[in-house]
């Protein structure tokens, strides 16, 4: 399954400039996803993550990796139960391993370890030219659909 920047704001809640996913190029729900991230020099947090020197903010690489767990956790509810909030309420063994700057595309893969009726635990890795530049366990809660 393949998602454009408009599918993908079906299932999130973020805007411009906080939504930090431009495509789903694969989902598999109950499994995996792999999204990606065109970064370029317009984004906004490159005007104070450093003059100079603009490299992504590390959380925000999290953050996306989060913003793509979100999408496959709610792929992965039946059909009635789509549309809740999804609450992302930690991260465990999170590391980063290389810079990441203006004209990189970030290649976000998150999988699911575990899933509960209102919690779900997922790892998730993010590369730039097939290497591995950040990664972590995140863990989410599931609000109640209104």
């Amino acid at each position: 399954m393949i998602y454009n920047i408009q599918e993908i704001m079906q299932f999130l809640p973020h805007r411009y400039p906080f939504i930090l996913i431009d495509r789903i190029v694969d989902l598999i729900p109950d499994k995996k996803i792999i999204a990606l991230k065109n970064v370029t020099i317009n984004e906004p947090f490159f005007q104070g993550h450093f003059p100079g020197t603009p490299i992504m903010p590390g959380v925000l690489i999290v953050e996306a990796m989060a913003q793509a767990g979100g999408v496959l956790a709610s792929a992965s509810k039946p059909k009635e139960k789509q549309g809740s909030l999804i609450y992302f309420m930690g991260m465990d063994k999170v590391k980063f391993r290389k810079p990441v700057v203006p004209g990189d595309q970030l290649i976000i893969e998150v999988q699911i370890l575990k899933q509960r009726l209102k919690a779900i635990k997922m790892s998730g890795v993010a590369f730039v030219d097939k290497k591995l530049v950040a990664e972590a366990e995140l863990m989410a809660s599931f609000g109640d659909k209104s």
